[in-house]
């Protein structure tokens, strides 16, 4: 499930990093010095933030793929 949310990654000038978010999911994001290491850091946090809300009994939003913004 956690490959079919929208991750949005940009470079953090202020952690020196790349930083990989992924908005469907409140507070759910990742760094790493490179994009791939972003990426990567951000799908094990994915996976994480689903069991945690599983084990708590909260919602699991539903991916919707790209998000339009106006």
């Amino acid at each position: 499930m956690s490959s079919n949310y929208e991750i949005i990654i940009y470079w953090s000038e202020e952690d020196d990093a790349f930083v990989a978010e992924v908005p469907e999911l409140p507070g759910c994001m990742a760094d790493g010095k490179t994009y791939q290491e972003a990426v990567a850091h951000v799908e094990v946090i994915v996976e994480e933030w689903v069991q945690t809300a599983k084990e708590l009994g909260r919602p699991i939003p539903q991916p919707r793929g790209r998000l339009m913004y106006a």
